[in-house]
């Protein structure tokens, strides 16, 4: 197999959210090389010369992972001239929406250590990677209002106060419990499995997933999705 040629000016970085015991978390790495040496920072790399751009990220994170089926996003691009200590390198940055359950992660090349950290406690990042972060964790703040993607990260299986935890947690808001549900529900995109479950307050809750069948047929007639 052919060595593939890298473009040593363009990039990827990628912010993978995912969400877990009431947590919404990002994965970051430890820089093994310099620059930045031992700094935290975001995964990514160097786009190949024969790779259309929005491969690039897909290709990161199977590496990373071997999932293929994830769910990404477009952020910006970032090129200011000292982003890189060492040359001019123009960025594009995506994010990523996991169930971290599902997302068994590899180190990789140029990584010391590899973490889920909650996005409260980000610590200092190499280079720009704080600009990029924030501006992942805004388009997902406000993507999640007209787009049903939170539910990339809840299990296939989920009760109303699950999908309610979710996007308090990610929006960092809270939403009034009967008004919420009553959105939702009229939505008319859940489908009740016919399960119940017991939650840690005893309280049995009926379970749903999300019908993308019936999603997808109201956007073909002019449904705006609203939360």
């Amino acid at each position: 197999m052919a060595e593939r040629t890298e473009i040593d000016n363009f990039s990827i970085d990628c912010v993978i959210f995912g969400y877990e015991k009431g947590e919404l978390k990002a994965l970051f790495i430890k820089r093994s090389t310099e620059p930045d040496f031992g700094k935290m920072a975001l995964p990514g790399g160097f786009v190949y010369l024969d790779e259309d751009l929005d491969a690039a990220p897909m290709r990161r994170l199977h590496e990373m992972s071997g999932l293929t089926d994830i769910y990404m996003k477009q952020v910006g691009t970032f090129g200011r001239t000292d982003r890189y200590p060492i040359r001019r390198v123009v960025t594009v940055v995506y994010y990523a929406l996991v169930r971290i359950s599902d997302y068994s992660v590899t180190i990789g090349q140029d990584a010391s250590e590899i973490h889920w950290i909650p996005v409260t406690q980000v610590p200092e990042l190499a280079f720009d990677h704080r600009e990029l972060f924030d501006a992942a964790l805004q388009t997902l703040q406000s993507q999640v209002h007209i787009d049903p993607i939170i539910f990339n990260l809840l299990p296939d299986e989920f009760s109303l106060s699950d999908l309610q935890d979710v996007y308090e947690t990610v929006t960092m808001q809270t939403f009034d419990k009967r008004n919420f549900r009553r959105k939702i529900l009229r939505l008319n995109i859940l489908k009740y499995t016919g399960r119940k479950y017991s939650s840690v307050s005893h309280r049995v809750a009926r379970t749903y997933t999300f019908d993308k069948q019936a999603y997808n047929a109201m956007l073909q007639k002019g449904f705006m999705f609203s939360v």
